[in-house]
């Protein structure tokens, strides 16, 4: 036994609504743009369930990418302003290439894009029109075919010599301001996924589609949050591992409205950069 499922009792927690997977006939599909006229934006209805949202924080150390899909680093950074696309790419990414090499012990990582959000209460999250907004559904940014196309996509003549070692894609997500007390991240304990909870859905952009992982409720899902975050804190989050050997693949994760989040608290404000991460081994 884990010491996370020894001390699961003894853990404070929330009681928060998340938002699984409906019963849908067909594959869920969702546009990242204005649909066309007389399309929903989603055929991906949300079912919500109240369930627990653990405070991991005293047990910090416990969680691992490979078992629980997640875990809390400390990472500080230079950045002084987030959104300056420049300053990101200029100054960002370079040392959280570096760090999720040292950390992880990879051969390679490359960062293939970066989202920033601010909730802004009564706003739609669409591409362009203003800040994205934090993702209130339970979901896993890859699957298992996504995640090689990945690779394709943005290494070209590479990506088959990659690809026959093992290759991750890894989110390093993290507040702007802090603490952080407004739509915090709940992370899902991978080790409690079944892979029928995962359902393949169709993210359609402009120009491409691409493919989700949406999840549906089940009751064995254990789920965990760091309140209180501050922009020195990170969280690695696995969406992606070509590894079949019992260590987990999918780290679903959602924001989630906090029932103790006091009313004058700042909205949310948020950088995920999302990055392949390359082993040999």
């Amino acid at each position: 036994m884990s010491l996370i499922e020894r001390d699961i009792e003894s853990l404070p927690f929330v009681r928060a609504e998340l938002n699984y997977l409906a019963p849908i006939d067909g594959k869920p599909r969702t546009y990242a743009f204005d649909p066309p006229p007389g399309e929903p934006k989603s055929t991906a209805l949300p079912e919500p369930h109240h369930v627990p949202v653990f405070n991991g924080r005293s047990i910090a150390n416990s969680f691992s990418l490979d078992r629980e899909g997640f875990a809390l680093v400390r990472h500080p950074t230079s950045v002084r302003d987030f959104y300056d696309d420049k300053e990101v790419r200029d100054v960002y990414y370079p040392a959280a290439e570096a760090f999720i090499r040292t950390t992880l012990h990879a051969d390679r990582v490359v960062i293939f894009d970066h989202t920033v959000r601010k909730r802004i209460e009564g706003a739609a999250d669409i591409r362009g029109a203003g800040p994205r907004q934090p993702a209130t559904r339970v979901h896993v940014d890859q699957t298992d075919r996504s995640g090689a196309n990945r690779v394709r996509e943005h290494l070209g003549p590479e990506a088959d010599e990659l690809l026959k070692g093992r290759v991750q894609v890894i989110n390093l997500w993290r507040p702007i301001r802090g603490p952080l007390r407004d739509s915090p991240l709940a992370m899902c304990d991978g080790s409690t996924v079944a892979p029928d909870d995962l359902v393949a859905s169709d993210l359609i952009y402009p120009n491409r589609s691409g493919e989700t992982y949406s999840v549906t409720y089940n009751p064995n899902h254990r789920w965990f949050y760091f309140p209180e975050m501050t922009p020195d804190e990170a969280l690695l989050l696995k969406c992606y591992d070509s590894a079949t050997d019992g260590r987990t693949r999918f780290g679903p994760h959602t924001a989630f409205v906090d029932p103790t989040t006091p009313a004058d608290a700042a909205p949310r404000e948020s950088i995920e950069l999302r990055t392949l991460v390359f082993h040999r081994q």
